[in-house]
């Protein structure tokens, strides 16, 4: 089995990211918790039934985030809607991300619901993110946590991956210009990360190829697009890169904090299958 099968299930993997909506505590929060789980369980169905190949849950709608330490009351919040979501996938995988930078947070989340993996900003070395400055990476204290907890699968529950985003979307990296992409992902592949993410420069906007070349030339780890991805873009980052993250695409008018539209993301499911 390849790495990228043993996180995904499968190689050349689509993964759906469900935009939960804004949680409690945030300053955007409106709705019932009952109806955001619902909602975000609907989602996940539909992208089931379409033929995603993972999901993952994030909180984007939480904006303007914290730094970090986001509050039990959205690790709280992630969780039942971590499980939720778990209820309509079967054996697919999910993942978790809990914005900015609660990688801690999301990885007790994966680990209590039954994620296989998590998304991770800062996993090494610092950026400034519109949230304010990741100074310290967060490999060290992340990694020690998921021991601590038995999410590392050497106490019998099954291990959740750590997938590092490098030179992230939403982040200046002037501070780290002398080391390029390449460079960002040995690192992560050294500090020991499960999978590399490259991105774009902000959600929905599309990667550089030459910085997907150049991270696949650099690790030997699952390579995975982490935005911008089209149904005419995915034969070109397929030659590259062994997973695609989309939460755009498939979304009404491909807009991020729209409702899904079933007839994208079916578009996007054939362009997948044909290229894959």
């Amino acid at each position: 089995m390849s790495l990228t099968s043993s996180i995904f299930g499968r190689d050349k993997a689509l993964i759906g990211m469900i935009h939960v909506s804004a949680l409690p505590g945030t300053t955007r929060h409106s709705m019932p918790m009952p109806k955001i789980v619902d909602q975000a369980a609907d989602e996940a169905k539909l992208l089931m039934d379409c033929g995603f190949d993972a999901i993952i849950i994030e909180n984007m709608h939480d904006a303007p985030y914290l730094r970090r330490d986001v509050g039990p009351e959205i690790t709280a919040a992630m969780t039942m809607i971590g499980c939720a979501v778990r209820e309509q996938m079967s054996e697919r995988p999910l993942g978790v991300q809990i914005l900015a930078g609660a990688n801690c947070a999301a990885l007790a989340v994966a680990h209590a619901c039954g994620g296989e993996f998590i998304r991770a900003e800062g996993f090494v070395f610092a950026s400034i993110a519109d949230e304010g400055l990741l100074d310290s990476a967060d490999a060290g204290p992340l990694l020690r946590y998921r021991k601590l907890i038995g999410a590392d699968g050497a106490n019998g529950d099954p291990p959740v991956k750590v997938l590092a985003d490098i030179k992230k979307k939403h982040s200046s990296h002037a501070i780290t210009a002398d080391l390029d992409i390449g460079e960002s992902a040995k690192a992560a592949q050294f500090f020991g990360a499960d999978g590399v993410i490259v991105t774009g420069i902000a959600t929905g906007q599309a990667i550089k190829v030459n910085d997907l070349g150049s991270a696949r030339v650099a690790t030997t780890l699952p390579l995975i697009v982490g935005s911008g991805v089209t149904p005419d873009s995915v034969k070109d980052l397929f030659a590259y890169a062994d997973a695609l993250i989309v939460g755009s695409w498939y979304k009404r008018d491909g807009l991020w904090s729209n409702p899904p539209d079933k007839k994208r993301a079916s578009e996007l499911i054939k362009a997948v299958n044909a290229a894959r």
